[in-house]
């Protein structure tokens, strides 16, 4: 007899389970708001509790009404609770006065609030997952949009529940010993540098490294280098080649060049070895060996490149999600924002666009702690003028400007001859135009066109002139 064939699996798609809640616990919170209102409302504010985390829909009601008597500074207890309700024809819908009575009868003392509140957060954010679970179940089924699209927004969602829950305002005390412990370590150790340093003197003397949470834009006309800059930087930060042998993991997001473009670039700058040479094969025995030791160092790195082209700031945050979660990066590059895009604000054109982009890239720059180097385009203005780039000149949004901590801008002085430096080819300067947390000033650098690789400046007193 033939074997039956086997029943295709069935998703389990039972309705008759109660979602978790606990009815004890939300009258317990709603009992000790009733019985002390200004502590206890505080505590399930900070706690993120509102009408929502109730699982019980007169409960609902009752905690958006409490919270509404408190936010107009007036009692809120049995009389004035009653008196709102009534006069908005809410009274049956929670059940009358008899239930609310109840809830305070239940309720003698507020001393356990806290725990109430907690127990009503956890069943509200088990309720949640199961939501958005099934809401990540029906968009699969549905095969509306690509699958790797969808698990960076399924993974978008769950992080955001996530990094909701953990978010708590710190004791001020705490925040307060946690700076000065930094401050005395820095003081002992005699360290200038605070944050990750580039590897170039004067640029880290002027920032003190690349701060955790801050957004760097480094900004110049096409063909001046912000690229080979920020890989230079790239380099110095992952091979420990600066002032402080720190080595720290970096993610690349390079939405223009392709990953084997770049490393091509690292090796023959690290090498010393144009690409020139390199394409045509001319490289001699000993150039062959710079290569292979540039290799040898570089692998040794921890660079991670993701070439992706047109990646929307949900996409790209999600990936750098898992790559600090997974390598712990320090430093991310992104080269560069002209080249993202944001679909859901497409519609409202290109600067509100940018707008947006440049506000989540700030934004993932804190949620990551992390410092964020973002490469962006200049318009044709500094070519209409001397050449010096000014803050106006950030293409396509002013928010850029106002959502950086840090903007260098890039220019090579012997690209326009009517500057006093333009006879020196290899001239670089970084004008730090904008520096939210310290001086700004014009920062000397070297720039080696034949291997696209910028240097220290060698001679130049003190290397910039800094101004606060």
């Amino acid at each position: 007899m033939a074997e039956k064939a086997a029943k295709p699996s069935v998703p389990d798609t039972r309705t008759d389970r109660i979602p978790p809640n606990s009815p004890e616990a939300e009258c317990g919170v709603l009992g000790s708001i009733l019985v002390e209102a200004d502590r206890v409302i505080d505590l399930a504010i900070e706690r993120q509790i509102t009408p929502e985390s109730f699982y019980n829909p007169q409960h609902q009601v009752l905690f958006d009404h409490m919270v509404g008597l408190r936010n107009q500074n007036r009692p809120v207890d049995l009389i004035t609770l009653v008196e709102r309700l009534s006069s908005l024809n809410l009274i049956d819908q929670v059940g009358g006065i008899s239930a609310i009575q109840s809830i305070i009868d239940s309720t003698p003392t507020a001393a356990h609030a806290e725990y109430y509140i907690e127990i009503v957060r956890d069943k509200y954010l088990l309720r949640t997952v199961i939501n958005k679970s099934r809401e990540a179940i029906d968009l699969c089924y549905k095969q509306e949009q690509e699958a790797d699209f969808l698990l960076d927004k399924v993974e978008q969602t769950f992080y955001d529940i996530s990094h909701n829950r953990q978010q708590r305002v710190p004791e001020w005390d705490v925040v307060i010993k946690d700076a000065m412990r930094k401050i005395d370590q820095a003081i002992q150790e005699k360290r200038e540098i605070t944050g990750i340093p580039t590897g170039f003197v004067d640029l880290d003397r002027i920032t003190s490294g690349l701060q955790p949470c801050d957004m760097f834009i480094i900004a110049a006309r096409p063909s001046m280098g912000k690229t080979s800059l920020a890989m230079n930087i790239v380099e110095h930060v992952a091979t420990g080649n600066n002032a402080l042998r720190m080595k720290v993991p970096v993610a690349v997001f390079s939405l223009e060049m392709s990953t084997e473009s770049l490393v091509k670039r690292m090796l023959c700058s690290r090498a010393g070895i144009s690409m020139k040479s390199l394409s045509e094969g001319y490289v001699s025995r000993e150039k062959h060996d710079d290569l292979v030791r540039a290799a040898s160092e570089l692998m040794e790195a921890r660079i991670f490149v993701d070439d992706s082209p047109g990646l929307e700031p949900i996409e790209l945050r999600a990936r750098a999600r898992r790559l600090k979660k997974k390598h712990d990066i320090g430093l991310i590059v992104i080269d560069y924002l002209q080249m993202m895009n944001f679909s859901q604000f497409a519609k409202d054109g290109r600067q509100r666009e940018v707008a947006a982009i440049s506000g989540a890239l700030k934004a993932m720059a804190k949620e990551l702690n992390v410092p964020v180097i973002v490469l962006s385009q200049l318009s044709r203005a500094p070519e209409a003028r001397d050449g010096k780039p000014k803050l106006s000149d950030l293409r396509d949004s002013g928010s850029i400007e106002q959502d950086a901590d840090v903007v260098g801008l890039l220019r090579r002085p012997n690209r326009y001859g009517d500057e006093d430096n333009a006879e020196d080819p290899r001239l670089a300067i970084l004008d730090i135009a904008k520096h939210r947390n310290g001086p700004t000033g014009e920062i000397s650098l070297t720039f080696i066109n034949e291997i696209t690789r910028f240097e220290n400046r060698a001679g130049a007193p003190g290397g910039s002139s800094v101004g606060d």
